[in-house]
């Protein structure tokens, strides 16, 4: 039977992605002597969207931070095994670079992505604009009639094994000291007069003090910070992933191809994947995981068929849903202290791009509970200060 500690240093909501890095970034800090405990209300991560990810990385975003935040992932991946880290058998984690391609067959979109491109390049990402010519002499398996321009980039982006890493830092945390406890969170206690969250209640009936506390609940951010009377706009949504066989496979490879009907797809190994949000794409209840089994014949095949015409003869394999946590305020990360109690602090609201962005999170995260600050990139931009003053901070490269 788990020991649930009365008193706890940095208590962290939620053991997925986020959850497990920040333990590890705490646990692995020289400078931290602080106890940490990681409350998971379902171990199996059965319906975690850490589990049900597409696992990809990409550095084509709109914003200079999230472009820094990829490169800090792909620094991370890259540095494993360096003694810059205090290692614990560090797997071996790398990208696989098949590369990304936006495509758009409007002027308003292929000058967004024109804009897009000249901040990626102005932070060294290689991203090319590629005439309807060029994308169909690099990529002949495509049908461009419809096409503008496309938006290509193959270095550093693709797919890395984040469950290995997410595997990873949980074992390393545990080893390290990191309590993980089954249990889940049912309230807050806070005092008005420090505007600290002062201890947390557990469904098995305990209570934890503590000095910090760390919202990283996924699609369950709301629910948990409304525990303390905040409004966190975070909820979540369903997103379909399908992995099909082709009877006429590509000769060449594949970038992760983003059509301008928002269906994207990709080679994955033996097999492509394909994947989209539905329509309309309202929140959900966060047990909802139940599938529409008509979006696939009636929306996604007919797009992929479309776009790449030798795959009119496929082979669904499998498919799963999974949620999003998603920012309807700006599609972006809420990370840092709430304004009020200054303890509580939020990892929240990724919208698709939680897996990738982790290291960088975590670290951050760490850094500002150990120091104060953040060192070695700078995320208060992305705090919940924004949220309050109403100024969003607009991320238009979502998938």
């Amino acid at each position: 039977m788990q020991e649930t500690p009365n008193t706890v240093d940095v208590v962290i909501i939620g053991g997925g992605m986020h959850g497990a890095g920040l333990a590890w970034f705490l646990a692995t800090n020289p400078d931290f002597a602080g106890s940490v405990a990681v409350v998971e209300r379902d171990p199996s991560y059965e319906f975690a969207s850490t589990t049900h990810t597409n696992s990809c990385i990409r550095q084509q975003f709109s914003t200079e931070l999230n472009i820094r935040i990829s490169q800090f992932t792909t620094q991370y991946l890259k540095e494993l095994d360096a003694p810059k880290w205090r290692r614990l058998e560090s797997p071996k984690i790398g990208i696989r670079e098949f590369g990304y391609l936006y495509l758009a067959d409007n002027e308003r979109f292929a000058e967004q992505l024109r804009r897009n491109q000249g901040l990626q390049n102005a932070c060294d990402v290689p991203t090319e604009i590629l005439s309807r010519a060029q994308i169909e002499q690099r990529f002949p398996f495509m049908r461009v009639d419809d096409l503008v321009l496309g938006s290509h980039n193959a270095k550093d982006e693709g797919y890395f094994d984040g469950s290995a890493l997410f595997q990873w830092w949980r074992q390393a945390a545990r080893r390290l000291g990191v309590h993980y406890l089954h249990d889940e969170v049912v309230g807050l206690e806070t005092n008005a007069a420090t505007n600290k969250v002062v201890s947390v209640q557990l469904a098995s009936g305990a209570s934890i003090a503590c000095g910090v506390l760390v919202n990283a609940a996924g699609p369950r951010a709301r629910q948990i910070a409304s525990m303390a009377g905040i409004d966190l706009p975070v909820e979540p949504r369903k997103r379909y992933t399908y992995l099909f066989a082709a009877a006429k496979p590509l000769e060449n490879g594949m970038p992760l191809t983003i059509d301008p009907s928002g269906v994207h797809l990709r080679a994955d190994g033996d097999h492509y994947m394909a994947g989209c949000a539905p329509d309309p794409d309202p929140a959900v209840d966060y047990a909802d995981f139940d599938a529409d089994h008509g979006l696939w014949e009636r929306r996604v095949w007919p797009i992929v068929a479309s776009r790449v015409p030798c795959f009119d003869s496929v082979k669904l394999v499998t498919s799963w849903v999974g949620h999003y946590a998603y920012n309807p305020f700006d599609r972006n990360a809420i990370v840092g202290p709430h304004s009020r109690f200054t303890n509580f602090m939020f990892v929240n609201g990724f919208s698709g791009h939680g897996l990738q962005q982790a290291p960088a999170m975590a670290c951050g995260l760490a850094e500002l509970i150990v120091y104060g600050s953040y060192r070695t990139l700078d995320l208060s931009p992305l705090g919940f200060a924004r949220i309050s003053a109403g100024k969003p901070i607009i991320e238009q490269a979502v998938i």
